[in-house]
C-alpha cells in the first residue's frame, strides 16, 4: 500500500463527511477494521457501516488493474461469509491516468457488478466550500476550476488550525498533491504561510523540499536527476507515514514514549503503513511495537 492509501483513508474515517457522502449516498456510523479469514488474507481498504445499518465497502485504486473485477467479487464474497450480508462495493479511482477498468463480471448465468468512480467526476468546489479540513484537502484529487487557487484556499484552511493539526493536514495534502504533480503549488503556498514554519526543517515536508531543490541544482544531469527524485520522493513517503502514525498514536494512546519513538524511526514505508492499519485494533503502545 503506497502513502496516498494512508493519507486517503485516514481522511475518509476523519472529517471528511462531504466527500463520503458523495462516493456513498450515506453517513457511515461506525468503520469496521477486518481482514477476511480465508485462504488469501484479504484486506478491505474501508469497510464501514452505515446510519441504515447497510455495509459499505470503499477501496481505492491509483492504477489501471484489469484484474480489479475479481478483487472486488472475492471481497464481497468474504463480507458476506463473515457478515451475512453483502456489502455496498465502491472502487474510487485516484491516479492520473485515464480510468480504463471495468465494474462488471458476466457469468453464463450470473453477473456481478460494483460502482467505479473516478474522484476526478466529485464536486471539488463543493469540497472545498466544506467545513471540514479533511474535505478541502480531498478536493485536491477532484474537479476543479483552477487547481492553483484550490491550493491556495486549502492551505489558508490549514493554517487556521491548531498545530498538531495543521501538520497532520499538510503532510496529507503534500502526499495527495503528488498524485496531481501539485507539489511546487502546495511548497509556494506553504513558504507564504503567516505562521513560524521553516520548510527546509520540518520533518515530513523538509525532505521533500530538498529533493526538489537539489532536482534544480542538478539540471542537465538527467540520471542523477531522477535518482535524486526517486530517492528524495520514497524519503518524503516515508517520513509522511512515519507522522501520521505518530499523531495516530498520540490520539489513541497519549504522549509517545522515547522508546517507541527510536522503535518507529527505523522501520521501513511498508512496515509503518501496516502498523497505521493496526493501531486501531492495539490496546497499547507495548502491543502495537511489541
Amino acid at each position: 500500500m503506497q502513502g496516498y492509501d494512508v493519507a486517503l483513508k485516514l481522511l475518509l474515517q476523519g472529517s471528511a463527511t462531504v466527500a463520503m457522502r458523495e462516493l456513498t449516498g450515506t453517513a457511515i456510523e461506525k468503520w469496521l477494521d477486518v481482514e477476511l479469514p480465508k485462504v488469501q488474507n484479504l484486506r478491505l481498504d474501508l469497510l464501514g457501516q452505515s446510519v441504515d445499518g447497510d455495509l459499505i465497502h470503499l477501496e481505492l485504486q491509483s492504477g489501471n488493474d484489469a484484474a480489479m473485477p475479481f478483487r472486488m467479487l472475492e471481497y464481497c464474497m468474504g463480507v458476506r461469509r463473515l457478515f451475512g450480508q453483502f456489502p455496498r462495493q465502491i472502487l474510487l479511482y485516484v491516479g492520473e491516468a485515464p480510468m480504463l477498468m471495468e465494474s462488471r463480471l458476466n457469468g453464463p448465468d450470473w453477473f456481478f457488478q460494483y460502482r467505479l468512480i473516478d474522484i476526478r467526476t466529485l464536486n471539488g468546489e463543493r469540497l472545498l466550500e466544506s467545513g471540514d479540513v479533511g474535505d478541502n484537502v480531498i478536493a485536491i484529487l477532484a474537479r476543479l476550476r483552477d487547481d492553483r487557487e484550490a491550493v491556495h484556499r486549502i492551505v489558508e484552511r490549514i493554517v487556521e488550525l491548531a498545530p498538531a493539526e495543521r501538520e497532520t493536514a499538510l503532510a496529507q495534502l503534500t502526499i495527495l498533491a503528488g498524485l496531481r504533480h501539485l507539489w511546487p503549488a502546495v511548497e509556494r503556498e506553504i513558504r507564504n504561510m503567516p505562521i513560524d514554519l521553516d520548510i527546509r526543517d520540518h520533518e515530513f515536508l523538509g525532505p521533500m523540499f530538498k529533493a526538489e531543490r537539489q532536482e534544480g541544482r542538478q539540471e542537465g544531469r538527467q540520471e542523477g536527476r531522477q535518482e535524486g527524485r526517486q530517492e528524495g520522493r520514497q524519503e518524503g513517503r516515508q517520513e509522511g507515514d512515519l507522522t501520521i502514525l505518530r499523531r495516530q498514536i498520540a490520539k489513541r494512546f497519549g504522549a509517545l514514549p522515547g522508546w517507541a519513538a527510536e522503535r518507529l524511526a527505523g522501520l521501513s514505508t511498508a512496515e509503518l503503513e501496516e502498523l497505521s492499519e493496526r493501531v486501531l485494533d492495539a490496546r497499547s503502545v507495548e502491543e502495537l511495537l511489541g
